[in-house]
């Protein structure tokens, strides 16, 4: 694979390099200090990922991608955890949060390694099928909860809250929510981009909203609160 590194910050771009030279099967292609840079050099390059901070002066990271039409699978590293809902919702591969450790950054340079092999197999002859595989795989979940990994399907959840190191989980036609010690971020990373945080404590599916109140959502017999910091967002989502 090929890549492209987006920084504003030197010791960010530097650290991104040294682990990508420890990992083989993907290669630097350039790297850029700012996001106009990098535009250039996208619409110009054959590039497969890129590593693209969201914080830089005159253009966002997020901009970024709004801008480019054709933009390759790509991977934020940040020091802004509060981006992430905003950052899959662009159906970016993975969100690194800075300081990033390597191990980290090895499972998500596989996970891309992985969706680049796939995007080449669906441009085949069985594309199709491969499709309807890929579809199929993303429809679940599965979720350590006691002594055993439970299936989840992720249009059954309605709402997820979070308990300190725990999160509960929310299904439809099931009063008893199933309880996994995870953290907003893990479980955000294997949801489709129908789920969004409304609260520091909450995750919702849009899907599962039954009324929007001033504050509050509402899904089922569950009164939901809108967080005064994610407020603005949540109503831009929803176009409210």
């Amino acid at each position: 694979m090929k890549c492209v590194i987006i920084d504003d910050e030197p010791l960010a771009v530097d650290i991104i390099e040294t682990y990508v030279n420890q990992i083989g099967g993907i290669e630097i292609v350039a790297k850029c200090n700012s996001p106009l840079e990098a535009i250039t050099i996208l619409n110009k390059h054959q590039v497969d990922v890129v590593f693209l901070d969201i914080e830089m002066p005159n253009l966002t990271g997020l901009d970024l991608v709004r801008t480019i039409e054709n933009m390759p699978q790509f991977i934020f590293t940040t020091a802004y955890p509060q981006h992430a809902i905003e950052g899959f919702d662009l159906n970016a591969t993975d969100y690194l949060v800075k300081p990033i450790p390597f191990h980290r950054f090895l499972k998500t340079v596989a996970r891309a390694k992985e969706k680049h092999a796939l995007e080449k197999t669906i441009s085949g002859p069985t594309s199709s099928m491969v499709q309807q595989e890929a579809v199929r795989e993303i429809d679940f979940i599965f979720v350590k909860s006691e002594y055993e990994n439970i299936k989840i399907n992720i249009q059954n959840i309605t709402y997820i809250e979070a308990l300190k190191d725990y999160i509960k989980i929310y299904q439809k036609d099931d009063s008893k929510a199933l309880l996994t010690l995870s953290n907003f971020k893990s479980i955000l990373e294997k949801l489709s981009g129908n789920f969004m945080r409304v609260h520091r404590s909450y995750i919702i599916n849009i899907d599962a909203i039954q009324a929007l109140q001033k504050t509050r959502f509402i899904i089922g017999d569950k009164r939901i609160p809108i967080g005064e910091t994610y407020k603005e967002d949540v109503l831009k989502r929803l176009k409210v």
